[in-house]
């Protein structure tokens, strides 16, 4: 199979890595940066460049860019897509770009199917790319509705190859719903919590919990601008609950309500310990 890859970065890279060590398949890949595009085959993540040529012989192309730069390529090579061909994209939302590309994909004759790698480092970009970034990770996907089983199966077996464990099947609207609470809160979170003026007096203070507290701080501001824009709605509700239980808390302690503030903690390690399967 001829596997397109279209942006290189720490996801893009990943994918083309992943599957040159995992899968026979012949891997092409094109980045804006043409010096990545010479690392990669210097490295051996892809055989080739994507270029226009190569385009129209891709079985399957995995496009890992923003959401309205993936809807902005897709539309300008719409024509040059091999009929029956499919379509990926890596991007953090799903009800944005399905909408748009799923009817175009349609029409065009090729398949389109949104997926989301749950997998990632601090950092972007092909130099911190790895092979087995997705080793034990979760892939979402997000399939048209009538799209064949055996189409979604045969992408499910090549998540299986590059080293992930599990396979989600949601629609794209479940998708941005569940992710507004995983992961777009934790980074809101994150980055308020280091705004702290505590924050620069921490050192030699700090333990794992301001580590896993602070880890996705160190984020790419132009991406998750843009992702937690397009997923405004679900993410608003979330920042919204999660205001009105710290309230919930910071009033306990204005009040020097014990029980309630006991309450509050023991509501919190109970939903914790059911999400995790324990008895408590």
């Amino acid at each position: 199979m001829n596997i397109g890859i279209i942006g290189l970065g720490l996801i893009g890279g990943s994918m083309a890595k992943a599957l040159k060590q995992n899968t026979p398949h012949t891997i092409y890949g094109y980045d804006l940066q043409e010096t990545v595009i010479k690392k990669a085959i210097l490295v051996g993540a892809i055989d080739e460049p994507l270029t226009e040529e190569i385009l129209p012989d891709c079985d399957l192309l995995i496009i890992a860019l923003y959401p309205q730069a993936t809807i902005d390529y897709v539309h300008a090579h719409c024509d040059q897509i091999k009929k029956g061909a499919i379509v990926m994209d890596c991007s953090g939302v799903k009800a944005v770009v399905c909408a748009s590309l799923e009817p175009l994909a349609k029409e065009k004759g090729f398949l389109f199917m949104g997926g989301h790698p749950m997998a990632g480092v601090a950092h972007g970009g092909f130099t911190h790319s790895k092979k087995a970034l997705f080793n034990n990770a979760s892939m979402i996907l997000t399939p048209a509705t009538g799209t064949q089983i055996e189409v979604v199966q045969k992408i499910k077996l090549l998540c299986m190859q590059i080293g992930f464990t599990n396979t989600q099947i949601a629609s794209p609207e479940e998708h941005d719903r569940v992710i507004a609470f995983t992961s777009q809160l934790a980074h809101v979170v994150s980055s308020a919590y280091i705004k702290s003026p505590s924050a620069l007096e921490h050192k030699g203070f700090s333990a794992g919990s301001y580590k896993d507290m602070t880890r996705v701080a160190t984020l790419n501001e132009d991406m998750w601008t843009e992702l937690f824009l397009d997923n405004s709605e679900f993410l608003e509700e979330e920042i919204d609950g999660i205001i009105n239980r710290l309230t919930e808390y910071s009033n306990a302690l204005k009040s020097k309500d014990a029980p309630s503030l006991r309450e509050l903690l023991k509501e919190g390690r109970e939903r914790k310990a059911l999400i995790d399967g324990e008895k408590f």
